[in-house]
């Protein structure tokens, strides 16, 4: 008598799928999946490091291995993390331009940037490096302002050679600022900031600080800052790493105070506007 129902459902290998043969399958966010020996299905909420998070619709989250022994869609699939991508060429540089890829820089102009110190050179090559380069800009520093009119007077600027200098602290009546009033000229811009040390010109949000500390005057500023921070401020090699700690805290023009940006940016078009 033949059986209306068929054979039994039960015997033989029920729980394989149909399609027995194993695929790769890239994962993602919210896909759907069994793993039949335990009967557990959950969506996949994250992965890292050879496993993968599935989540269940009551909120249970088990972890597994990445690889075979998973269904999706009744069919047998071997889950596997997605290819990473390759790095994202960035949309701005640092000062905020728009970035250009493939461009060579360019031969170096005659005019030139000068600014105090080799901290403020080390600052402006991280935010405006790049726009530098493309303009074919020098960034040069003098180690202070006293030795700056030999300095102006030995580069001899003119028409096509301009030379832009950035000074700190440069505020009415100060030692700076009648230096810069002896070199000021067609060809010879000297602007500045008002900080007392470029330093300063890091914004304290970038630091996790409220505010800058005041120093009181006659006090090395530099040592008193890293002082009041309880950082080691004998030599300086604590100096310098006190530096390089505070410039690993910028990584854009956002970092900086606008009375910096400013003046670097007007530096550089007076360099860059002028005929070669």
């Amino acid at each position: 008598m033949t059986d209306r129902y068929g054979s039994d459902v039960l015997a033989g290998d029920w729980n394989k799928p149909k399609n027995g043969r194993t695929v790769d399958l890239e994962i993602s966010k919210g896909l759907v999946v069994e793993e039949p020996s335990s009967g557990f299905v959950g969506a996949v909420v994250r992965w890292e490091h050879g496993v993968v998070d599935l989540e269940d619709r009551h909120g249970q989250v088990r972890t597994y291995p990445l690889g075979p022994g998973f269904w999706v869609d009744g069919k047998p699939v071997a889950l596997k993390a997605p290819a990473k991508a390759g790095p994202v060429a960035p949309s701005r540089t640092a000062s905020g331009s728009v970035a250009v890829s493939g461009v060579k820089a360019r031969v170096a102009r005659a005019g030139r940037i000068y600014v105090e110190g080799r901290h403020d050179a080390e600052l402006v090559e991280k935010v405006w490096g790049d726009d530098l380069r493309i303009e074919g800009v020098v960034v040069e520093y003098l180690e202070g302002i006293d030795d700056l009119p030999s300095i102006v007077s030995s580069f001899d600027p003119g028409p096509g050679r301009h030379l832009g200098v950035l000074v700190d602290h440069l505020v009415p009546g100060s030692k700076e600022s009648k230096i810069a009033a002896q070199v000021t000229g067609d060809h010879v811009l000297v602007v500045g900031h008002p900080f007392i040390d470029i330093w300063e010109a890091v914004k304290p949000s970038s630091l996790g600080i409220a505010a800058w500390p005041k120093i009181p005057h006659g006090q090395s500023w530099k040592h008193g800052i890293l002082e009041t921070f309880g950082w080691p401020s004998t030599t300086q090699a604590d100096v310098a790493a006190a530096w390089k700690h505070i410039l690993g805290k910028v990584t854009t023009y956002a970092d900086l105070e606008p009375a910096l940006l400013g003046r670097v940016e007007e530096l550089i078009d007076f360099v860059t506007t002028t005929p070669e």
